[in-house]
């Protein structure tokens, strides 16, 4: 496999078995997080690898999360790469075009979630056109209202009432028929929002919002389904259920820390957000040596998600007051400077060990693209798997598009 493809057909189960096996087969490479760990389980296999990648500086982990070839550390890194990239490779679905948006539909739409939409749009081709669109967990409307043409209609589904307020004012401004209806899809009567002929849309819907979507235009009968799915972490339970025949039979079993690996690009961040997550992480990682040594147990201790303020604390203060905050008795002379200069040693070293890890963000996303997609072709659906804009739009640019 050389090229990059939509997904379709008999390729939908072929890739999907692939990237079971290659995923079954290094667990232990993806599934332990360096910064839960002082020593990764691989460490001992690849011990080359281990200490090149654990000398290298966090101004050259950034250089690789920019550009994985800007350096290439020892074998086997680059036979994991190399497998990783080729199992992950889709192209993009073809771009039937989308007629001119009326004037000003844009307005207060961020730049890039608009085009994002654009993008998603572009992409929506059917065999039969459209009549009726449902904007699963739709926010403001504002993709059903870039999709709707003469002659269609738009149903907006949205949990928050504020949103469905302002949703129904931007569609009443632009005289379109849009209903906005306030609804939480994951309630029982949800199912009731869903005409028979209904083409129902979903642009990063979380977790299993969009797989309640799945299931209910399945049972409903939807002609049309597209979703870009998002944040597979934000599920109800502690283990991912897989909804497909395939995926049932696999041996993996996914927890949220491993659902929640495709998520850990920074590529729509800002330099400001990354010198904050730098800082955060630096300091957590700090904690982490005190409070291991501390308690006298090695092992990690998960902390709460912080206010940005405490980055503006003391360095001392703040490992003072996270340890009073986890119920850890700080004793004994701490030497604060070295510490803090470890936490950073320590942020070089996870990042860098990340870039394994890491190799395994798009082959698990695709994955667990896969299952959404095969769920529905079981069901009767004709799909297609590809990417609908380019990756530095948005990292969650898979998209899956079925007709029955």
């Amino acid at each position: 496999m050389t090229n990059p493809q939509t997904l379709q057909g008999p390729q939908l189960l072929t890739r999907f078995q692939a990237l079971d096996r290659f995923l079954v087969r290094h667990q232990s490479l993806w599934r332990p997080r360096p910064f839960h760990h002082l020593q990764l389980p691989w460490e001992a296999d690849h011990p080359e690898l281990a200490d090149y990648l654990r000398h290298c500086t966090l101004t050259q982990a950034e250089a690789a999360e920019a550009d994985p070839n800007a350096s290439q550390p020892p074998t086997p890194f680059p036979q994991w790469a190399n497998e990783a990239h080729e199992l992950s490779q889709t192209s993009d679905l073809p771009d039937i075009g989308l007629p001119p948006a009326i004037p000003r539909l844009d307005v207060n739409v961020p730049g890039r979630k608009w085009q994002q939409i654009e993008a998603f749009g572009r992409r929506l081709d059917y065999r039969t056109t459209p009549t009726h669109w449902i904007d699963w967990c739709a926010g403001k409307g504002h993709l059903g209202r870039r999709l709707l043409q003469p002659g269609q209609r738009l149903t907006c589904l949205e949990y928050d009432p504020a949103l469905v307020e302002a949703g129904h004012a931007l569609s009443h401004h632009h005289q379109l028929p849009a209903k906005h209806r306030h609804q939480d899809v994951m309630a029982p009567d949800c199912a009731a929002q869903l005409p028979d002929q209904a083409s129902v849309v979903a642009l990063h819907a979380c977790g299993d919002l969009h797989i309640r979507l799945l299931h209910l235009a399945n049972e409903r009968g939807c002609p049309q389904i597209a979703i870009a799915p998002c944040c597979y972490n934000r599920i109800a339970g502690q283990r991912y259920q897989p909804i497909s025949a395939p995926a049932q039979a696999s041996p993996l079993t996914l927890s949220l820390d491993d659902l929640a690996l495709p998520l850990s690009e920074a590529v729509t961040a800002s330099a400001r957000v990354r010198r904050q997550r730098d800082a955060s992480m630096s300091r957590r990682l700090a904690f982490d040596l005190l409070q291991r040594t501390q308690r006298g147990v090695d092992e990690y201790l998960p902390t709460p998600s912080l206010p940005v303020e405490w980055l503006h604390k003391p360095f001392a203060d703040y490992c003072q007051d996270l340890a009073a905050l986890k119920g850890v008795a700080l004793t004994g002379r701490i030497d604060w400077s070295t510490l803090e200069a470890n936490g950073w040693q320590r942020l070089a070293q996870v990042r860098n060990l990340e870039r394994v890890r890491n190799l395994f963000r798009r082959p698990l996303e695709l994955w667990l693209v896969l299952d959404r997609a095969l769920f529905l072709e079981q069901n009767h659906y004709r799909v297609r798997v590809g990417n609908f804009c380019e990756y530095g739009l948005t990292p969650r640019n898979l998209m899956v598009i079925a007709e029955r």
